[in-house]
């Protein structure tokens, strides 16, 4: 289990820049990344309530979802679907909430909820959204396009860091929208 790529960007824009390293920052985020912040950042978000508590401080994305994407024909990269950090080999979709990752040697990440994907994601690149849905055979609707975190322990995240998953809730919450 390894990190693939790390991305931020100062904007909120949709994609986010491929950088050599990231510093996450405990209880904030990506330092220097639009979304760093202990309150919520997302812009409809702050709409709502700008006190709500930032769940959504790191977003991690599996490169296996940008692979079968690309097979479908997208043009996608690490970073384009605006992710901080690009996972190989996490099965992230099916971490518990609560789940924590160790990325590197002292990065820290509690999983919170599934990212939710928006009209942003059809803009970027037409029948993307779609794409990145899916049903089970009882309907109920397949996010893919990655997980969101809570940043626990600060540290320096790099291509190619080493992921271990630090803990494991004794009782699995399965990923809801956050």
């Amino acid at each position: 289990m390894r990190v693939v790529a790390v991305h931020s960007s100062l904007e909120h824009a949709f994609s986010k820049d491929t950088a050599r390293e990231i510093e996450l920052i405990e209880g904030h985020g990506v330092r220097g990344d639009a979304h760093c912040g202990k309150t919520v950042m997302h812009r409809s978000r702050v709409a709502k309530d700008p006190s709500q508590p930032n769940l959504r401080q790191v977003h991690l994305l599996h490169e296996e979802l940008l692979t079968e994407l690309q097979a479908r024909g997208f043009a996608v990269s690490p970073g384009h679907l605006g992710e901080n950090i690009t996972t190989r080999g996490v099965n992230l979709l099916d971490l518990s909430a609560g789940t924590r990752l160790l990325l590197g040697g002292d990065a820290l990440v509690e999983v919170t909820g599934l990212r939710n994907p928006c009209s942003q994601i059809e803009r970027f690149r037409t029948g993307l959204l779609a794409a990145v849905l899916d049903r089970l055979p009882d309907g109920s609707l397949i996010r893919k396009a990655g997980v969101m975190g809570v940043v626990l322990n600060s540290g320096v995240v790099k291509a190619g860091a080493a992921i271990a998953i630090a803990h494991v809730p004794s009782k699995h919450a399965g990923l809801q929208p956050v």
